[in-house]
């Protein structure tokens, strides 16, 4: 009989026991779930992406290097490259080379043609007497005319002009007038219009 008491307390302090360690349960559960929802309320900053370059920024140019370098031909240069990083790769100036025709310092332009011109061959830009003579009405010539001078003619833009100058890089001088008809885009009907503005 003297048991029952003990027993009875122990049963209400186990009880109070179990009481206080839900309560810590629960107590720790809800510190936890705080701390998460504030690491999830800060969340880290994520790095600025770099933006990647255009496609047309990372192509590389294509030139045609013609003339009188030692290797004529297309070339794939870099972006931002000069006229003289063109030259070094078609082998550089030759021998017959007039290196005053051409400005290496010059940008080079996706699909643009740089011609070397050789000794003797008029420097672009520059004065000629065909040039003078061609602003006062007389015929132009040619083989010492420009490409600029060239383009000035009716019905001969910057692209036969330049075919023009090419040829007789290439070919020599011109004979005679009907040495025209052999440059791509001249035609009988353009031929006979332009016989009676230029000589050979």
């Amino acid at each position: 009989m003297d048991s029952l008491p003990f027993t009875v307390q122990q049963r209400r302090l186990a009880a109070i026991a179990l009481v206080c360690l839900v309560g810590l349960t629960l107590t720790w559960r809800q510190l936890g779930s705080h701390a998460t929802a504030a690491r999830l309320a800060v969340a880290p900053i994520a790095p600025r992406a770099v933006a990647a370059p255009s496609a047309s920024a990372a192509r590389p140019l294509v030139v045609d290097v013609a003339g009188a370098v030692r290797r004529p031909g297309l070339y794939h240069l870099e972006r931002g490259a000069r006229v003289a990083d063109a030259v070094a790769r078609a082998g550089g100036l030759t021998r017959r080379a007039e290196p005053a025709a051409v400005n290496l310092a010059a940008p080079l332009a996706d699909g643009e043609q740089v011609l070397v011109a050789t000794r003797g061959s008029p420097v672009a830009g520059a004065g000629s007497g065909a040039a003078s003579a061609g602003a006062a009405g007389a015929p132009v010539s040619l083989n010492s005319a420009t490409a600029e001078e060239l383009d000035a003619l009716p019905g001969v833009g910057p692209v036969t002009a330049q075919k023009i100058v090419a040829y007789r890089l290439e070919h020599g001088p011109f004979t005679s007038v009907d040495g025209l008809d052999a440059i791509p885009g001249i035609g009988p009907a353009k031929l006979g219009d332009l016989r009676p503005l230029v000589v050979p």
